[in-house]
């Protein structure tokens, strides 16, 4: 079965026999996909995170619908129906629709008309309706009339139901018009005008409520928002093709050109279309057009958060954070270059408390008491005026300000991480720590943070909810383990997310951390309980040590590669530590010397390239932004004007953008680039510094449009 699979797979996603065998067989004896991609390229053929995820998930796509077959099969034996021809059917079936439609005829239902109808023993009486050959059907029902169905007419009538049964159980019937409404179906909404919804929620769907459609054609944004009017009663959604298009395409294919009795077996196809297999078909179109829309709006969500978490860190730098607001004033904490609380304070410098100049002293001081180097400001109520606050006060230092995006950062303040991380502290110093820790480094602080609270996605309470979140895990383990782990100083909750560690040994790390003083090497991995041979060999490589006695640990390079380090350093005669950072010597050897049964030449120009500047962060460098002093409201925007801003959402109708203003302004697509574009991903990304032109202000509404200014 696994064979099958492999060559199956390769077909589908146009990767090579070898490439999908060896790479089912490294996930089947434990290895993580970041571990596969990053040093098992031999193996693969360097396959990367995305294709060997694919293959992960078409494996199990495959394993299901095998199960399912095996499922099938048994439930039509004891029923003593299985043919050796519709075995065969089934077990050469690879379409799950096509698959279902095989065992239609045989699922467990609830009593039918139809089933009442055969009981009473009417099934010859269909047949001859089927056949269409006798031009006396009504005569011939005579002789099926019993106690259920007492006249010729009832007989007809109850024989016709079985017939129209049978039809829409026919796999080739219901493959010939799911093609009709997979090519022709036309969403069609309308408003639902006795809706118990208050008139905000209404007015969100006013551009639905008459609203047509092809299918095929509809994007995923509108069919998650049509479901989701359809689900709150505010719209009434329906999808399929023309009726009368529809059951004359089923007449033309049933009926035959001398069929008898012609408008009885027409009777029964209307039946037929329009109670059976109308909606069902018309359910299985919604069902397959929801999981594309899922999956595409999951893919930008999944962009968006790995931008998000992949965003430049200012790095080991003493913060100042500020989680500003104006009745409740600003929580100011200091951090040390380790993120480590030293301070808290509450400042009022906005009214209606107005305590400016006090407010100034308390910054003024903290500044020069706790060697402060950067000033974080979450970018929510009063951040603007914060941000002015903060400029016109002159420091005995060099200070560098930034507005830092606050999403999430009172989910996590009232999260279990966050009580377990200051026990003492409330929410709102909590909140403000996140603000700083966020900007020195992103990555290790939204891991503590659900994806779907960070505000990246669209539609993320109506997409599969588990499909979402798998896919969200595997995007922040593809980050952490992207950028490596310092093991001396990661939380439990970045380690968690290092391939081969997880929840249990993350605890171990951290404790066996706190009792012997940090690591020194990978090797001591080793002595931390629970941490076998496997889960050392799939985690070392992603974790740093900074000062350690090995200089290899401080760079991805893996454990099991150091032998062939230290073999190039030896053939340079130089030490291990002489070669490392030696990128004039790096530069003019050739890999292929190095090759050897074990490592390829995949492996050794990565090893090559790390070993030129080993635990190189592949994040950007921060850079401080401003917004337009000028714009404080959305009464301020004129149309023509042009205005900075940072992207802070993508969506597959656009990007919103951060004006510094209470109101998100939109570039929809069309204003993205002056060239066609279908995903916006290609031309912008998350937390892009940007320049817009105002295009369209509705105060009434609150809705800004925007056009990006391009060089």
């Amino acid at each position: 079965m696994q064979d099958s699979f492999s060559s199956r797979i390769s077909k589908s996603l146009s990767i090579k026999d070898w490439q999908v065998e060896n790479t089912l067989k490294l996930l089947s004896e434990g290895a993580t996909i970041p571990f596969i991609s990053r040093y098992r390229k031999e193996m693969t053929g360097s396959l990367d995170e995305v294709q060997i995820e694919q293959i992960k998930q078409t494996s199990d796509a495959l394993q299901a619908l095998a199960k399912r077959k095996e499922s099938i099969l048994k439930s039509i034996s004891e029923q003593n129906k299985l043919t050796e021809d519709l075995q065969q059917k089934i077990t050469d079936c690879w379409d799950e629709k096509e698959l279902e439609d095989h065992y239609l005829p045989y699922k467990t239902k609830r009593q039918t008309k139809s089933d009442k109808a055969i009981e009473a023993g009417l099934s010859p009486l269909a047949k001859m309706i089927l056949a269409q050959n006798n031009d006396q059907l009504l005569a011939s029902a005579n002789k099926f009339k019993c106690a259920e169905y007492p006249s010729s007419e009832d007989a007809l009538e109850g024989a016709k139901e079985i017939a129209a049964q049978w039809i829409s159980e026919r796999a080739n019937v219901r493959n010939m018009l799911r093609r009709m409404f997979l090519h022709e179906a036309v969403i069609i909404s309308k408003k639902n005008n006795s809706t118990t919804a208050d008139e905000g929620e209404i007015e969100k769907f006013k551009d639905y409520f008459d609203f047509s459609e092809l299918a095929k054609k509809a994007k995923s944004h509108r069919i998650l928002a049509l479901l989701r009017g359809a689900e709150e009663g505010i719209l009434k959604v329906s999808i399929q093709p023309d009726k009368k298009l529809a059951i004359q395409k089923l007449e033309d294919y049933i009926i035959k050109p001398d069929a008898k009795r012609r408008e009885v077996l027409e009777d029964v196809i209307k039946d037929t279309y329009q109670r059976l297999l109308r909606p069902s078909l018309e359910n299985e179109l919604t069902k397959d057009l929801k999981q594309k829309a899922d999956e595409e709006a999951i893919k930008v969500f999944a962009q968006n958060l790995k931008q998000l978490l992949l965003q430049p860190p200012l790095g080991t730098f003493r913060t100042l954070a500020i989680d500003p607001g104006f009745r409740t004033g600003c929580k100011i904490v200091c951090l040390d270059e380790n993120g480590n609380l030293l301070n808290n304070e509450t400042i009022y410098p906005h009214p209606p408390q107005k305590e400016t100049a006090m407010a100034m002293k308390k910054i003024s001081t903290m500044v020069e008491q706790f060697k402060i180097e950067a000033i974080a400001i979450g970018n929510g109520t009063a951040s603007r005026e914060t941000e002015r606050f903060i400029k016109g006060i002159r420091f005995d230092r060099k200070v560098r300000v930034y507005v830092v995006n606050e999403a999430g950062a009172s989910v996590y303040s009232a999260s279990k991480i966050a009580r377990e991380e200051f026990p003492q502290y409330d929410v709102t110093v909590r909140g403000a720590v996140s603000i700083g820790r966020r900007l020195m480094d992103p990555l290790a602080e939204l891991v503590k943070i659900d994806p779907k609270s960070i505000g990246v996605g669209q539609y993320q309470h109506d997409v599969d909810q588990k499909q979402l979140q798998d896919k969200l895990d595997s995007v922040v383990i593809s980050c952490v383990n992207k950028v490596g782990v310092d093991l001396n100083t990661a939380s439990k909750y970045l380690l968690n997310y290092v391939s081969g560690i997880g929840p249990v040994l993350a605890e171990n790390i951290v404790s066996y951390r706190k009792e012997n003083g940090g690591f020194n090497s990978r090797k001591e991995l080793l002595n931390v309980p629970k941490m076998g041979p496997k889960a050392f060999e799939q985690a070392a490589g992603f974790l740093r040590i900074r000062e350690g006695n090995e200089p290899l640990d401080n760079s991805s390079v893996h454990p099991e590669s150091y032998s062939l380090v230290q073999n190039i350093a030896k053939k340079s005669g130089l030490s291990t530590q002489e070669i490392v950072g030696n990128e004039e010597l790096l530069n003019t050897l050739n890999p292929t010397n190095f090759v050897t049964n074990e490592f390829g030449i995949e492996t050794l120009t990565d090893i090559i390239e790390e070993l030129k500047k080993p635990g190189r962060d592949p994040r950007k460098l921060v850079k401080v932004f401003e917004f337009d002093p000028t714009l404080k409201t959305i009464e301020n925007l004129k149309i023509g004007n042009t205005y900075p801003g940072i992207v802070n959402n993508v969506t597959n109708f656009g990007a919103f953008v951060d004006l510094g203003i209470k109101e998100n302004g939109l570039i929809h697509i069309s204003n993205l680039s002056d060239e066609y574009i279908s995903d916006p991903s290609e031309v912008i990304g998350l937390h892009e510094h940007v320049m817009v032109e105002v295009i369209e202000v509705d105060i009434p509404r609150k809705r800004i449009g925007l056009k990006r200014i391009t060089e």
